[in-house]
């Protein structure tokens, strides 16, 4: 599974060829979750309040270059990285 950005200790992957609605896999120490891209929430696992709170900032700031992550990694392409939450 591609890992498209690293910030504060979250790690963001995509899987190829992913089902849908359009997701990515956060991580974040042993919690993990997966987050829609549009509109953004946790549509399965948890993370930390403070966690949770930066990727769904992170994906609101990003939804446009993740959908085309998300666009290219169904098509078996690598999905690309994405700038972190600064």
């Amino acid at each position: 599974m591609p890992e498209i950005c690293r910030f504060y200790g979250i790690v963001i992957q995509m899987y190829f060829n992913d089902h849908a609605p359009a997701h990515f896999h956060a991580r974040y120490g042993r919690d993990r979750a997966v987050i829609c891209i549009d509109p953004p929430a946790v549509l399965h696992g948890r993370l930390p309040p403070r966690a949770q709170s930066m990727v769904l900032e992170w994906t609101e700031l990003h939804q446009q270059e993740l959908q085309h992550a998300w666009t290219r990694a169904r098509r078996q392409e690598s999905p690309g990285t994405i700038a972190p939450l600064e």
